[in-house]
């Protein structure tokens, strides 16, 4: 359960803002999207290879 302490006179906005940013840090929805359809492991294996060398252009492009 996520709690969010909120001080006297602090804006509820404020609060909302606190509650979504760690809401979407525990990851919940991403897991949730990921169970709605089944990926093999070798298509999982494949993005990861294909996510790193996109990094890796990029790390190699500012230097």
């Amino acid at each position: 359960m996520i709690v969010i302490p909120v001080k006297e006179g602090e804006n509820i906005e404020r609060a909302l803002k606190k509650f979504k940013r760690k809401f979407e840090k525990t990851g919940i929805i991403k897991e949730l999207r990921d169970r709605q359809s089944f990926t093999k492991p070798s298509i999982k294996k494949r993005q990861v290879k294909k996510h790193a060398i996109y990094i890796q252009k990029i790390q190699e492009e500012e230097i």
